[in-house]
């Protein structure tokens, strides 16, 4: 079988950013299936050429060259959103498979998608990453409220259209499924994002204060997007507070997005740059289980907007994959997981003094920090493992193909 997999933000394990769809692309390859990967990339190299294809892992990946980065104005964002919609739904249109996987964001990736089943009859698995357009209109990046009602009825159409649906919490398919009751029958599983335990089971560690230059008591390292639904002045305020009790807790915050300059110089008025806030340069998804192996917890933030809680931040899964306690700030499905698997710990979204001193009194139990390292070892191979992901995977086409 011929699986055409179209996601606008691939990476490999080379790259830094999430790298769910190679990770999935390349255990299907590994099941029998030929897989051609319809992306982009902001590489220089691909500058000269409007499509390129290339062979990755047995992955055949048809790269666009379309900057992309978070630090884009929402009307380039929106440019870049609608110049992948267009061509790609061309590229699409030239390739033969027997079965297409769309997987947002954003959710114009569902109108090649759609183009491709109506004129070739393709049958097509949609992978919801995030609520769209629910999650967008709740921070406000769209405020119209014609263009609002345009993508309710896009996402509609979609839904309605798509053979199996595939959302990555359960708070996602709640939100689809409290919307649309009848879309229930078309969602068989929830496939959450991969904790790769393979990846993160390496032992090196790094030393932390050569690197650092401090030799912090208690570690949290923070792998993501500095954005605006990232929510990382919530962390400058928590390290503000945690300094005033406890100055051996340090957090590490890497990644890069539109607001880690500003991040950055809140950090430094208030006296927490390289004191207690680290700000390290990104590295590789390959070179990130060093990290995780060597700091005492991993974390994952959001604004204190409800409709994101529903969210299957990569940074969760590392953390877990890396058998590390998980910190977050916010309530929903991962909150209850955290709380019933004691896999970490959930700050509220709004802080105070006692959940700050509750959360330093946390850090010093070394005995259940221990014992929580094992079960998100545990949780993360037996429940979001990419074995597990595959296999549920593998049974949709099957059922599509039968």
């Amino acid at each position: 079988m011929k699986v055409i997999y179209l996601h606008q933000y691939f990476k490999t394990p080379s790259e830094n950013g999430g790298t769910r769809s190679y990770d999935l692309a390349k255990s299907f390859v590994q099941s029998g299936y030929y897989v051609y990967m319809v992306t982009t990339t902001s590489n220089e190299k691909y500058k000269n050429t409007r499509w390129k294809v290339e062979m990755c892992d047995g992955i055949e990946v048809h790269y666009l060259y379309l900057p992309y980065d978070n630090s884009m104005s929402y009307f380039e964002r929106c440019i870049a959103f609608l110049k992948f919609m267009i061509l790609a739904s061309v590229r699409l249109l030239k390739i033969k498979g027997d079965l297409l996987l769309a997987t947002s964001t954003p959710l114009t990736i569902g109108i090649p998608a759609l183009l491709k089943k109506t004129l070739h009859k393709t049958p097509l698995v949609f992978e919801v990453r995030d609520v769209w357009p629910e999650a967008v209109i709740a921070v406000g990046a769209v405020k119209n409220r014609l263009v609002q009602k345009v993508l309710y009825l896009l996402e509609k159409l979609i839904y309605n259209k798509s053979d199996i649906i595939v959302p990555l919490s359960v708070d996602m398919k709640k939100s689809i499924t409290a919307r649309y009751p009848y879309l229930e029958r078309k969602i068989p599983f929830v496939v959450e994002n991969i904790a790769e335990v393979n990846r993160f089971s390496m032992t090196e560690k790094i030393n932390l204060k050569e690197w650092l230059g401090v030799e912090p008591r208690f570690s949290i390292l923070y792998a993501g997007t500095f954005g605006k639904v990232n929510n990382i002045h919530y962390v400058i305020e928590l390290a503000s507070r945690v300094i005033q009790l406890d100055s051996s807790i340090c957090f590490i915050l890497m990644g890069s997005g539109s607001e880690k300059n500003e991040i950055i110089e809140i950090a430094k008025k208030r006296g927490l740059f390289n004191k207690n806030v680290f700000f390290p340069d990104p590295v590789s998804k390959r070179d990130l289980d060093k990290i995780y192996s060597s700091v005492s917890m991993g974390s994952s933030f959001v604004a204190p907007i409800q409709e994101l809680w529903a969210n299957s931040a990569n940074k969760f899964f590392d953390t877990l994959a890396a058998g590390k306690p998980v910190l977050i700030n916010h309530y929903g499905w991962q909150a209850d997981v955290i709380e019933n698997r004691n896999i970490g710990y959930v700050l509220p979204p709004s802080l105070d003094d006692k959940a700050v001193s509750k959360f330093v009194e946390y850090s010093k139990d070394i005995n259940l920090h221990r014992e929580q390292e094992q079960n998100s070892r545990t949780v993360a191979i037996s429940e979001y493992s990419l074995e597990v992901a595959s296999s549920k995977y593998l049974k949709i086409f099957n059922k599509i193909h039968v």
